[in-house]
């Protein structure tokens, strides 16, 4: 039974020198905020660029290919589909964590302008209240005037 067990947990995959130091790169391009994702997932195709640091990564997802650019050079190498396919899914879950930190400033905007707008019809409402109940309470005083006079 022990045996059953070892043939369906995963194996982690190793990767060259070449693809840990590639990976490396992508992973520490992802954590600065600098650096823009862009996607175009009709064409399979990924893009990171950080200008401050002069460094482009394009990765063509159909073809298995990550290209980089500085520079000075650009190298583009055809790679192993599982290694692409991490890195893929790297670049993707940064994506989706930048997509909700917008959505939740965004939702948060919007919130706090529902907020100020419901204070402000409250407060519009509360001096309308108060104005219809000094015009109401007026001719009551102009006729007490008048009864004394």
């Amino acid at each position: 039974m022990f045996f059953v067990f070892r043939l369906f947990r995963r194996k982690p995959r190793v990767y060259s020198k070449i693809e840990n130091h590639i990976y490396g790169i992508i992973i520490e391009l992802l954590k600065v905020s600098s650096t823009d994702i862009n996607v175009d997932e009709l064409g399979g195709k990924y893009y990171l660029s950080n200008e401050e640091q002069h460094f482009k990564v394009t990765i063509l997802s159909n073809d298995y290919v990550i290209r980089l650019t500085n520079t000075r050079d650009s190298v583009a190498e055809k790679y192993d589909k599982g290694f692409v396919e991490d890195v893929l899914k790297a670049v993707k879950e940064e994506k989706h964590r930048r997509m909700e930190l917008v959505y939740d400033s965004i939702n948060s905007s919007i919130e706090k302008m529902a907020e100020r707008l419901h204070n402000t019809l409250i407060e519009s409402n509360e001096l309308e209240n108060q104005k219809v109940r000094h015009l109401q309470s007026e001719p009551e005083l102009s006729e007490d005037k008048k009864a004394n006079i």
